[in-house]
Parts: C-alpha cells; structure tokens; sequence
C-alpha cells in the first residue's frame, strides 16, 4: 500500500490568534529559564548544596542562551543573598615580604583605606607640632644639660689628678691628649725627646698610669652618651606618643571587634615611634637633602602604612556574580604589578591587585570551559584553589619554578565560592574520563537541551521571551501572524513537529532580521511576511553553493535523472553543511551485479572515501540479503555500489536503503522511477528507520526538480518514522498542495520498492516461495540462477582441472 503524505502532514501550522492578544507588547516579559526544567533543578540543587566539590559544570551548546539563562538565573539568587566582606593588603611590619590579609563588613575597607590616610597626614601634622614646641626644647635641654653637666664633671675631676702628676688633659678633633707639664709649660713631644732618659722615662711611666684613668672614663663617657641617647630617645617616644595616642585611639576604637586591624594598628604605632625623624622632618627639608627629581624620592615613603582594598563590596547588592570572560592565570587569581625604578623592576603590597575568585568571593564565578583550558595553567589553578579553600596569589613563574627571584607573598585569602563553567557535553565527558579530580570538584551536572514541547504553556512562554527581547532592544513587537510564524521557524530549528528550538540565540536573531524589514515597510507591528522574509533572506545569503551545484545538475556536468526509468540506478539524498547553513542535494547511487562470491563490495570504502558508519550500512545490506533469500541457497553474487561523482567521501547509513533499491532493482530486472528521490536507513530485517536531515534533503530534490523543470509526477520517499521531524518550507507544501511534487513515506523495504517500481513486493507463502511476478519473486529467482551457474561453473573448472592433471 502506497502511503502519500498530505500538505497538512508537511508543515505544523500555528494559529496566529492562539496567545489571544493583537501583539507581543501586551504579553508579560519572559523572567525565567524556560523549556530546561532538569537544567533549572540541577542549578538550584548545586547552588543550594553548601558542601565542598558541588560546583555546577553546565553542559549545553551555543545558540541555546545557557550563559545569558545562567548569569540571569544567579543574578535572581544571588540579590537575596548577604554581601560579602571585603579584603584589604597591609603592610607585614615583621617581613614586608609577606603582607598580611585583613578581613572587613561590605564597603569597611575603602573606608579603612582612607582613615588609614587621614591618620598618617594626622599624625605627620601633630609630630611636627609636638616636636617643633617650646616645651619638647626645654625638656631635650634639660635632658642635655644634665648629661654635659656628668660629663664635665668627669672631666674636671680627670683634670684634678693631671694636674697633680703635672699634666693636662686637652681636647682635640682625635680625642683627649695627656700633655706633659715642666715648670708651668706644656712640653711638646719634639721637646721631650730631648730631655733626659730618666725624665722621660718618669713623665712615660706618670702618663701610662694616668691613660689608665683615662680609658676608664672614657667608657663614662660613652655610657654618659648612651644614656643621654637613651633619655632622649624615650622623650621622644614619650612626646610622640602622648601627640599621636588619641589617633591612635580613635581609629582602633571605630575598628572594635576587628582583632586583625587592632593588630595592626598596634605594629603601625610601634613602627611609627621607631621612625620618629621620618614625620619630623618637613617636606622642604627633604626636599633639599634629595638630589633627584623623582616622585617616590621627594618625601619620605609612607607607602608601608597604606592599606591596598583587592576585594570592594561597598556597592554590592547581595553576593556577588561574576563572569570570567578572559580567565587567565593573573585575572583569574590576582597579579602583582611592578614598576621600573633606575633599570630595575620592584614591588610592593600597594601593587598587588585581585582577580576574578577575589571578586566572587561570597558569591559566583561563571567561566566558560573552552577559555579556561585555552589558557595555560588557569585550570590547574583553579582546581587548586577550590582543593584547598584559599587563593594564592603568587607570581606564575615562581610556583613552576621558572623564575628564582625574591618576590612578594601575600598570605592567602580563605575561598568560599561557587564556581559554575559553561561548555558543551562532549568536554564535561571528556574531562570526567581524562582528569580524575573533575568529578570531585564538579559534582552537579547541569545540561541544557536544544529543544522543548510545543505545548500551549511553552507557545505562550515563546511570546513572554519575544516580548522581553523586543522591550530589552526597543524592536518592533510581533503579532499574532509574525509571532505564529517565528513559532514555525523554532520548529524548524527542532527539525520536530512536536518541538520548539531553545536555541535562542538564532530565534533572537530573526526577530531582529525582521524587525529591520518592518522599519523598511513602516510596520507598526512585526508581521508574519517580514517574519518569512528574514527567513528567506537569511537563507538566500548562504545558498550561493547549493545554487552553483543545481546549476551544474541543470547543466548535466552532475548526472541526476527527473524522469524515466532505470535498472539498479536511484537518486539517494545527501546533506552538505556549510557551517551556518544546511541543504540537501542528490546522489545518483548505481549499482552492478555479477557472479562472484565477493558479495556486497562498496567502492566508497575500497577507495577509503567511506567512513565506519556508512561502512556499517552496508554490510547491514547482506544480512538482510541472506535473511531474506539465502535459506535455501547459497548468496553467490558480487556486487559493487557507488555514488557516483563523490569526490569528498561519505559518511552516515542513510542512504543504506536506498543502496539496497538498487540492488533489488538490479537482481530483479525492474526499473526504478528516476522521478523520485530516496532517503533512510535500514536494518537487517528490512525494516527502514528514522535519518536526519529530512527537511533539508526534501527541499534540495525539490529545487533540482523545480530547476529542471516540475512535471507533476516527482517527490521524495522517507522513513514513515520521520513524518513528524517535517517542517518543510511554504513552497514546498505549496507545490504538494498542487499536486505538483508528492511525498510518501515507508516502513519497510518492501513497501518502499513497491513505491519505486509500481510492482508489487511479494510475500513468501507457505511453500517458501514468493507471489509470481512479484519483485522478491523475481529477485529470488535471479539469485538462484546465479547459483546454479555459480555452482555448474565450479564444477566444470573441477572437471578440466582434474583431466588436466592426468
């Protein structure tokens, strides 16, 4: 029985008044994920699961709006959630290697950064006041005084017993001189050598025992200088603290509870005390005492008690939800910048910055997989930090040992985030099976799908999303023709009757298409022709190919029959993809039957233009071959299939069908109707199944035909199973409408050879054999045929050999 498709099979329609509005501007804007409800509970089970590794990997392809749906579904999470802390780098009084990590409530560390700054200007003021008084001159005098007058005193009473051994004690730039005293004369050293022996060696032996005095109060001396050091340095201390306590006392007062900042600001203070000259001095003096012009020489460096903010949530509504749109190693983990100085790269805590898991931390950090494996060492980084719960930043040449240079290493910061990557199934499949630690640290699977039910809810869903994009991009909104019409075209992006795309991405951009042509038209309102339009135009700018090969069908340089009838010749149907457009073309596949016991030999794969999957076809071509004659026969034949002027290979079983036709039409002697093409696979019980790409071959044979001319009697042969993945273009269901092309669909082989050669197929009776005349009648018979000779041929050769021999 001959099945032909009527036009309402071809198309699913849809009602342009089924959202019961004039226009997409009265529907409600689209606010949520929709047609992905298993994606949509596995990101609310990753994101509420608090436990450690439940990161969400979401796995879906581009064009279904996964990263714009993600980013806007944890935007909505993440508003009703508590703000984050932010982080703050201090100067590491201890080793300013190391800087030290403080930890403050949201919007805290700016203004930390700033108090830091007025108490530092503050501080700087009230030294220089206190230091400049006339109370700090008295009491530095007296503290001077009181040692010279010690010193003096020594000195006086070291004077006293010279003079007794008739001696002096003079100052000189070298220190204190002993000199000799005869007959109230200083005696120079010339002059002594001139004296007597025995005098001199009286006046050596007096200056030796009082040199001996004398070193004795030279260590006075010293320790009266020390102690002079030690006085004023702890007036000093005494002055500066009693300037600057209060300052002191107000920033750790409005810090309180904070035990980090209280730490530092205890070191800070200390620090400052032991550094008094650098905020005494005033910036003219330094000034002068610097002989270049630099900016960091002109004053003293206050840097070390500046406070660098890496993490700033003074501005955050809720946790934080970043997206990592170039995630490598330094903006993934925070760098640490540096600047030249005299030929020389140098550093501190003021110049190390924070990366992305810096600013998602509390929150959510969004990376597309393919960036984040594109780039060196950010995966493994990654995986480390979410392992140990801290982010490290450090110089990329020094943790791989590239670089041996001392650097700054900032004390790591704890992580608490929640890492969600973005990438298509084959990758999340690839790294569960290549990297052991993927499926430890990414325990939630979030897979997006390409298509939904076209269901009422989801039509009307389809009209919030419309809505939305027309209000968000200030579009033209569509009415009920041209949003009926954009629902046809999602189902033709589904290839299913029954399906509408979520690639939303495309559909978007035929809104957009269609807007631009009801602006040319000065539409009111998107209509279901410009709808259509963008459609075709789309189409039109890509199809220039598939117009240069039906041009050359026309021209007979590629050999493809409309009409008449041939034996063991049919048109198959092949899809050519261009990257962004598809079509289908034909095949002439032809076929040649000899004796032999070869079997089924395929060209394709002999000249390795066939790949495994169309390799697999046909070999599934003799089984059905020896299923249905060979039971009580020998299969003795060789036969050699081909697709004629292929020169770029074949892959895919759907035309596995239409090489068996060919066959059967061969061994049987019927002609096939060149007027039609054939599509589908087959299985071993000569059962044909579903193949994909059936819109596209349709509406390519159906250009050929129409190129060559239309005579009413041309049409396509699918899998019965495919109907409903029909979504065929207007023209088409216009010209079947006509009567002008046909469509029909097939379960069996039987029943598609039938459609193919106007005889009936045959079935086997009781007695084994097949109806007379029928085509596996005549099939069977030729294979017994072939047999007989085969087997008569094989004697003959065993006899002439065997008489040869003797």
């Amino acid at each position: 029985m001959i099945n032909e498709l009527t036009p309402v099979q071809l198309r699913r329609t849809c009602n342009p008044d089924f959202m019961q509005c004039q226009n997409t501007s009265e529907l409600a804007p689209l606010q949520e994920i929709i047609g992905q409800e298993r994606a949509v509970r596995a990101m609310k089970f990753g994101l509420g699961i608090k436990n450690k590794g439940f990161n969400v990997y979401v796995a879906g392809y581009p064009g279904t709006g996964r990263t714009t749906a993600v980013k806007n579904f944890l935007e909505e999470t993440a508003k009703n959630q508590p703000v984050p802390p932010d982080w703050c780098y201090v100067n590491n009084f201890n080793d300013e290697y190391t800087p030290k990590a403080i930890k403050l409530p949201s919007g805290k560390g700016k203004v930390f950064q700033k108090d830091m700054k007025n108490f530092v200007e503050e501080t700087k003021r009230a030294l220089r006041k206190a230091f400049e008084s006339e109370d700090y001159a008295a009491r530095r005098e007296s503290t001077i005084k009181q040692v010279e007058a010690q010193r003096k005193a020594l000195i006086d009473q070291l004077n006293v017993e010279a003079q007794k051994d008739s001696f002096v004690i003079q100052t000189s730039p070298i220190g204190l001189l002993i000199i000799p005293i005869i007959k109230g004369k200083p005696v120079t050293e010339p002059e002594l050598l001139t004296m007597p022996q025995k005098v001199q060696s009286e006046i050596q032996e007096k200056r030796e025992q009082l040199e001996s005095k004398l070193r004795a109060a030279m260590r006075q001396f010293m320790d009266l200088d020390r102690k002079a050091h030690e006085e004023i340095d702890k007036l000093n201390k005494e002055i500066a603290l009693f300037a600057i306590g209060n300052l002191v006392a107000e920033v750790t007062e409005q810090y309180k509870g904070f035990s980090d900042v209280a730490g530092y600001l205890k070191n800070v203070q200390e620090d400052i005390l032991n550094n008094l000259a650098q905020f005494i001095k005033s910036p003219e003096e330094t000034q002068q005492q610097t002989p270049f012009p630099l900016p960091w020489m002109r004053e003293p460096s206050f840097k070390k008690y500046e406070v660098t903010v890496v993490v700033d949530n003074s501005e955050a509504k809720g946790a934080p939800v970043i997206m990592a749109t170039n995630p490598t190693y330094p903006n993934l983990f925070g760098r640490i910048e540096k600047e030249a100085q005299f030929g020389a790269l140098v550093t501190d805590f003021t110049m190390i910055r924070g990366g992305f898991l810096h600013k998602a931390n509390g929150g959510y950090l969004i990376i597309p997989v393919e960036e984040l494996l594109t780039n060196p060492f950010s995966y493994e980084g990654l995986k480390r930090a979410l392992k140990s719960e801290h982010i490290n930043i450090e110089e990329l040449e020094e943790r791989y040992g590239f670089l041996g240079t001392k650097s700054l290493k900032p004390e790591p910061i704890p992580l608490s985030v929640k890492v969600i990557i973005i990438g298509d199934p084959y990758l999340y499949q690839q790294l569960y099976m290549l990297d052991k630690e993927f499926n430890e640290l990414f325990k939630v699977k979030a897979e997006f799908d390409t298509s939904m039910a076209r269901t009422d809810e989801c039509m009307e869903n389809y009209g919030s999303f419309v809505c939305a994009l027309c209000n968000k991009e200030g579009l033209k909104h569509l009415d009920g023709s041209g949003l009926a019409k954009l629902i046809e075209h999602s189902s033709r992006l589904a290839d299913d009757q029954m399906k509408l795309s979520t690639r939303f991405s495309e559909v978007a951009d035929i809104a957009r298409e269609a807007n631009f042509y009801a602006q040319q038209d000065n539409s009111e309102f998107v209509t279901g022709i410009h709808v259509k339009k963008a459609v075709e135009e789309k189409v039109y700018r890509s199809k220039m190919i598939q117009e240069k090969i039906q041009e050359m069908i026309t021209r007979n340089f590629f050999l493809i029959d409309t009409m008449d009838e041939k034996v063991g010749q049919i048109n198959g149907l092949s899809v050519a993809s261009l990257g962004d457009f598809e079509f289908g073309m034909p095949s002439r596949v032809t076929v040649s039957v000899g004796l032999g016991r070869e079997g089924i030999i395929d060209i394709e794969r002999e000249a390795k233009m066939g790949g495994p999957i169309h390799t697999k076809g046909v070999l599934i071509l003799s089984g059905y071959l020896n299923e249905k004659y060979a039971k009580d026969k020998p299969l003795n034949l060789t036969a050699r299939l081909v697709f004629e002027q292929n020169y770029e290979g074949v892959e895919g079983d759907s035309a596995s069908s239409t090489e068996l036709y060919s066959i059967l039409s061969n061994l049987s002697g019927l002609a096939i109707k060149q007027n039609l093409a054939v599509t589908g696979s087959v299985n071993q019980k000569g059962e044909v199944q579903a193949i994909g790409g059936v819109n596209q071959k349709i509406e390519g044979f159906f250009e050929v035909c129409k190129a060559k001319g239309l005579t009413g009697i041309q049409g396509v042969m699918i899998p019965a199973s495919n109907v409903q993945n029909l979504m065929l273009k207007e023209e088409v269901v216009d010209a079947v409408k006509e009567g002008k092309f046909h469509l029909y669909s097939v379960k069996t082989i039987d029943e598609g050879i039938e459609v193919l050669t106007g005889v009936k197929a045959g079935v086997k009776g009781a007695d084994g054999n097949f109806e007379e005349g029928s085509v596996n009648a005549l099939v069977d018979k030729r294979l017994k045929e072939m047999a007989d000779k085969l087997t008569h041929y094989s004697a003959s050769m065993g006899e002439a050999k065997h008489k040869s021999e003797d």
